[in-house]
């Protein structure tokens, strides 16, 4: 575009073209993004950065929770739970959360129905092993159960901790919430630590493939460094769950005492 030839022309506003060309570029870019975040890519892309985010919560969330095997009557964990419910930068933080689990919930929904319209025969039942692993195949169903657990999990505890009716205790003269108490008294119903220890076992499952998958969505797949990633998902997937499921077990044998 000759420039100098516009400027020749009193009544051409080269403002109102500039705005022009930059709405234009605004409404490509915004196309593009739609595009990208709606196509199967994309939803993966999605899910495999909502996962990986999550896995960091779960390294973070099962050391703060560490704090229920310390024999102090639950003064850690009390203190935990306060600084995790009032921090700013924490609060901020459990939002971002929030946000990731709602997001790679409907996207594990939207891909999952996508891949059933797609194949609406299904695997070849006979070779089902072969064609995929497992827990690739039923990623969906392990983390349906998973939810359904975070929903009783986050009822249980998290409002609880927000808005119930609870107990306080203080220590060196201030105040605070005792959830440890209501968490005591929770675990020592067997049947509630049953439904913990289960669902940290459909936890391992759904780590056991997500942890790799997400990686290799992400294009960080490598002859050299992708078996060391799956190891890695392996480990994470025995050793977080079991962390979690210890807990309960330790309260409920505690509870016996």
């Amino acid at each position: 575009m000759c420039f100098d030839c516009l400027l020749s022309f009193p009544n051409v506003n080269l403002t109102l073209i500039k705005n022009g060309l930059q709405s234009n570029l605004n409404t490509n870019y915004m196309s593009w993004v739609t595009k990208t975040l709606s196509s199967s890519l994309g939803k993966k892309l999605i899910m495999s950065l909502t996962g990986l985010f999550l896995i960091i919560f779960l390294v973070g969330h099962v050391t703060g929770n560490l704090q229920l095997f310390i024999n102090d009557d639950g003064q850690a964990f009390n203190i935990y739970a306060k600084f995790m419910t009032t921090n700013p930068a924490v609060k901020i933080l459990s939002y971002v959360t929030y946000i990731a689990i709602i997001g790679h919930v409907v996207y594990s929904i939207i891909t999952t129905l996508a891949n059933k319209k797609a194949r609406p025969i299904g695997y070849q039942t006979s070779r089902a092993s072969t064609n995929s692993a497992w827990t690739s195949r039923n990623m969906g169903v392990l983390g349906t159960i998973v939810l359904i657990f975070l929903v009783v999990h986050l009822q249980g505890f998290w409002y609880e901790m927000h808005w119930g009716n609870l107990p306080v205790v203080q220590y060196d003269g201030e105040e605070y919430k005792d959830l440890y108490s209501i968490v005591k008294f929770a675990f020592a119903e067997p049947l509630l630590v049953l439904l913990y220890v289960v669902a940290m076992v459909f936890l391992g499952l759904h780590l056991s493939h997500g942890f790799a998958s997400a990686f290799q969505t992400l294009g960080l797949n490598h002859k050299k460094y992708t078996p060391a990633i799956v190891f890695l998902g392996r480990v994470f997937s025995v050793v977080v769950p079991a962390l979690f499921a210890s807990m309960p077990i330790y309260l409920y044998i505690s509870s016996l005492n």
